[in-house]
């Protein structure tokens, strides 16, 4: 099984590219958050754990969210591989997917990241922000969601390449420059 993590900061792509990957190569694409607001939705026992959480105005726990890939990499366990976007973000949950994967005889394959400039990214950002008329991104709350980005998930970067599972892709140009980029890189 071939597992795979798209990493970067926000607005650097990674949601476009997992699914065009997980198209490709026929990979589970798996977002936590598409997964927690589906959940939601659903009103699943789970999904009211993690409305309650969020309703609170906290954040899911890592636990809740390592329950949450093991859930679906349980009903999923046919698949050829997996793509996760969004997940990990701290290094705690790295290290439980890593054992995660471990109780089921699978390990990580490789880690890609989207390597953009902050000024692009608060550019694509804006840009998304205002094509989804979310007007509460505003250029500060972008701007902190990057330091967020830098502070908590940067540092999985040392962890991912002290395992020789991180390699880099330039994140700008054409949707399909970059995804053709990610693909070379990718060895299944």
């Amino acid at each position: 099984m071939f597992n795979l993590i798209i990493f970067g900061p926000p607005g650097a792509g990674k949601g476009t590219q997992a699914i065009k990957i997980s198209e490709k190569f026929g990979w589970k694409h798996i977002s936590t958050g598409d997964i927690l607001r589906a959940e939601v939705s659903h009103a699943s026992p789970l999904g009211l754990k993690v409305k309650s959480i969020m309703d609170s105005g906290h954040l899911v726990s890592d636990e809740l969210l390592i329950e949450i890939m093991e859930s679906v990499f349980i009903k999923n366990k046919t698949a050829k591989g997996f793509v996760l976007d969004g997940f990990p973000r701290t290094l705690n949950q790295a290290q439980e997917l890593d054992k995660m994967l471990l109780r089921h005889g699978e390990k990580l394959t490789l880690v890609l990241a989207l390597i953009v400039d902050e000024e692009e990214l608060v550019k694509r950002l804006l840009i998304r922000s205002h094509d989804h008329g979310r007007d509460d991104d505003t250029e500060d709350v972008i701007k902190n969601r990057l330091v967020q980005y830098h502070r908590h998930t940067e540092p999985l970067i040392s962890y991912y390449k002290e395992k020789k599972l991180y390699q880099e892709v330039y994140g700008i140009g054409s949707i399909k420059d970059i995804f053709n980029q990610l693909c070379a890189a990718i060895k299944p």
